[in-house]
């Protein structure tokens, strides 16, 4: 079967390209056409546009590049129309997947939805749309399930993908790491500030500011793929920092604890059970909007999945050097540390075990054939 498949981010690159390689030990006459990234393009298929291109976040941004927004609207329809997929899978990215799946339903295409839109986080009436124009979604987190049933909606519930991911990855061990990255013997404080360069200026100087607090520990940066090491250079500005790019996993099996932006690392930071402080600010104007339409009580997926807090969130104007270094302290001396591990041990049985990838290519190539 053809498949046309849409991917606008890095986590969702990478959870596409194990989906994809799952389609193809069920459909040995798998052809793909996809908006993704390197790790999507090395299963191999067509790649059409690059995530690096598609990267826009919060509400004044996303009205800054409203017109190249809508040029690539207009350009997916036409590709899709020319290609004539068997299936249109979409991988999270809402913003721009929806406004596609709507299309796509009425000009007759089977439309999949793999890692829902954050309904639940907010706009719940776009349930509504997403029971038209989607033929099949599968989710990720448990409670999305319960989510949808009450709105009269069935999906299916195929576990997080990040558990294949990390089980698959093979990691280097901590010696080699040290050596290959030009890092002392000290304890890492890992710093993941996020992948696009709003909110990355947003947060990497606040957590730069704790450099000359922590002498005896060395601070890595994990540079997204989306960004070149010239952007985070500007950040830089002593010597006890390192930076790394395309070694995530690497840096998180080796670190001490971790500085994490709001999003799929503060789960990723938890299934390698690496202690965490999450941390999230954005433009003034879109925090305020934000604040005003989601409603949920944490922004962690760590805390929403266990439905308590589990990690520490400092958010907007409580993200600050000094409530970062009290909340940093805590995690390095260990006072919470047991605690934390009992719960990020219970986290991953609530996510369902392994084999998300491959449960859901099952489906979908059953679903669509």
């Amino acid at each position: 079967m053809k498949y046309y498949i849409i991917a606008g981010e890095a986590s969702g690159d990478l959870h596409a390209s194990n989906m994809m390689k799952a389609l193809q030990k069920e459909d040995p006459n798998a052809e793909f056409r996809f908006w993704g990234g390197d790790l999507m393009q090395a299963v191999g298929g067509t790649l059409v546009k690059h995530y690096k291109e598609l990267s826009f976040m919060g509400f004044v941004e996303i009205l800054m590049n409203l017109s190249t927004i809508l040029g690539n609207v207009k350009f997916c329809k036409n590709d899709i129309a020319e290609y004539q997929p068997d299936a249109i899978i979409f991988i999270d990215y809402s913003g721009f997947n929806l406004r596609m799946a709507k299309w796509a339903k009425q000009e007759g295409f089977k439309t999949n939805y793999y890692i829902s839109p954050q309904v639940w986080a907010s706009r719940a009436k776009r349930v509504i749309d997403i029971k038209r124009d989607i033929d099949n979604m599968f989710v990720i987190l448990p409670f999305e399930k319960e989510f949808y049933k009450k709105y009269d909606y069935k999906v299916n519930f195929v576990g997080h993908p990040l558990i294949d991911a990390i089980a698959d990855r093979k990691l280097m061990d901590d010696k080699s790491f040290r050596i290959e990255n030009n890092l002392n013997e000290k304890p890492i404080i890992a710093l993941l500030p996020g992948s696009r360069k709003q909110e990355i200026t947003k947060m990497l100087s606040v957590m730069l500011s704790l450099v000359e607090d922590y002498k005896e520990y060395q601070f890595v940066i994990a540079g997204a793929p989306s960004q070149d090491y010239d952007f985070y250079k500007t950040f830089i500005k002593t010597d006890n920092v390192s930076f790394v790019t395309n070694k995530t996993y690497d840096l998180l099996s080796v670190s001490k604890a971790a500085l994490v932006a709001s999003g799929t690392a503060t789960l990723e930071t938890a299934l390698f059970k690496i202690p965490q402080v999450v941390c999230y600010k954005g433009s003034n104007i879109s925090y305020q909007i934000a604040k005003r339409i989601i409603t949920l009580k944490f922004i962690s997926l760590v805390n929403l999945i266990m439905d308590k807090e589990v990690v520490k969130e400092l958010i907007q104007n409580d993200f600050t050097k000094k409530n970062l270094k009290l909340e940093l302290d805590k995690i390095i001396a260990g006072e919470t540390r047991e605690e934390l591990l009992v719960n990020y041990n219970l986290l991953e049985h609530k996510l369902g075990g392994a084999g998300a990838s491959m449960k859901t290519a099952k489906m979908i190539y059953e679903l669509n054939k």
